[in-house]
């Protein structure tokens, strides 16, 4: 891994920075290269990212005690094995280790349950069935009630679309999640106006980015395909739902990501609070 020399300098500040486990293949391709952007990026406010995997510290915090903070901003693989993620947020919680977004967050942010308490504080989100183990004649039951022809079956514990169907009536659900799941209505309007994305840094606005699919998909991330690009102000109305959802999680975050997407009415609909 190349990381800014400068960044070895003796007045540099060395921080942790979370990264996948090294034995886990699934993201080998991906986080070395944003690893060395963000390292790139704190160099410049002085500080020395220190790469460290989460699954080194799942029992024991000692060894991010030394850090006056810790970035778990690429801790990616969590939805892999989540019970033993859940483990590590509750022992760098008791640790008292200075991380940031705080473990408490981490763990309740997992699991895509948390949608459903903000939907019950007035935040806008697709209509959503909640189900341990869908079946088929979950998914039956959805179109009824929703109305549509095609819907989007998700693990509540996932991450970068992991095991996430669109299914059409009469289509037989193969490859559902296991276990604890959504069922929402599939929004078309992924496909002609893509998800937005609004990123906050310490409560205020930073960057807005719009994120489309490629042709017959509707998983907007890159390793299907999906395009970003940069936009200069926020869709009318949206910094009205991601300032909505902020107030609603009610915490004190360094960082926070609210995806969102347009829906048949000219609004916008809470897809994710990635914290």
């Amino acid at each position: 891994m190349r990381l800014p020399p400068i960044g070895y300098e003796a007045h540099m500040t060395e921080i942790a920075v979370l990264t996948p486990d090294a034995a886990d293949p699934s993201y080998a391709g991906q986080w070395p290269g944003v690893l060395e952007r963000l390292a790139e990026a704190l160099a410049t406010a002085g500080l020395t990212a220190v790469p460290t995997a989460w699954t080194d510290h799942i029992g024991d915090a000692s060894g991010l005690m030394r850090f006056p903070l810790v970035l778990p901003v690429i801790a990616w693989g969590y939805h892999r094995d989540h019970a033993r993620w859940m483990q590590a947020c509750a022992t760098w919680e008791a640790a008292g280790v200075k991380m940031l977004n705080p473990p408490s967050v981490l763990g309740w942010n997992s699991d895509k349950s948390y949608l459903g308490r903000l939907a019950d504080q007035g935040v806008a989100l697709p209509d959503t069935v909640w189900i341990d183990g869908p079946t088929q004649a979950d998914a039956d039951a959805a179109f009824d009630r929703f109305g549509t022809d095609q819907i989007v079956v998700k693990p509540r514990v996932s991450g970068g679309a992991y095991r996430t169907l669109r299914l059409s009536r009469g289509e037989p659900m193969v490859g559902a999640p296991e276990g604890p799941a959504m069922i929402q209505p599939y929004l078309p309007s992924i496909e002609s106006e893509g998800e937005t994305s609004l990123l906050f840094f310490g409560g205020k606005l930073s960057h807005i980015v719009n994120k489309r699919p490629i042709p017959g998909e509707f998983r907007v991330q890159v390793q299907y395909g999906g395009g970003y690009v940069a936009l200069p102000e926020p869709p009318a109305t949206a910094l009205a739902l991601a300032e909505q959802t902020l107030a609603a999680i009610g915490e004190d975050l360094l960082y926070a990501r609210i995806d969102m997407a347009p829906d048949a009415d000219g609004g916008w609909l809470l897809m994710e609070a990635e914290l």
